[in-house]
């Protein structure tokens, strides 16, 4: 999923200079040894993106950059319920889920977060797909 921040500069700059590349700063997030990362890791390396790595499981993450992610891309989104952390946890732990909830599962098991995690300017995605990294970065 991508979502662009409504800035009044992201529209001037998008409207007026929609292929030029400019410098971002660029934060991937994630675990270092999931295939989903790994791939995302090379893409950004083939395409010359510099990049800053954050790994869930050494550094954690903060709450206010999980509270921002699910503002704007929902819980649903950002928590990974298709991961093997999450389905073994009691039903009780994964019913009547909500915001709060999910950050609070998240905080307390950072591998249940969706992976990867890009922040690049005002984008931000969850997930890999080559071809939203390409819309991001004019490859």
């Amino acid at each position: 999923m991508l979502t662009r921040l409504p800035t009044s500069r992201a529209a001037a700059h998008s409207a007026t200079e929609p292929h030029e590349r400019r410098a971002m700063d660029v934060t991937l997030y994630g675990i270092p040894n999931c295939d989903t990362m790994k791939k995302a890791r090379a893409w950004l390396d083939q395409a010359g993106v510099a990049y800053r790595f954050h790994d869930y499981k050494k550094a954690g993450v903060a709450e206010a950059d999980l509270r921002r992610w699910i503002e704007r891309l929902g819980w649903e989104v950002v928590l990974n319920r298709a991961g093997t952390t999450f389905r073994k946890l009691p039903e009780a732990e994964r019913a009547d889920l909500d915001a709060d909830k999910a950050v609070a599962l998240m905080l307390a098991q950072p591998s249940m977060i969706k992976r990867p995690m890009l922040e690049a300017g005002d984008s931000l995605l969850a997930g890999f797909a080559p071809d939203r990294y390409a819309a991001v970065f004019g490859r």
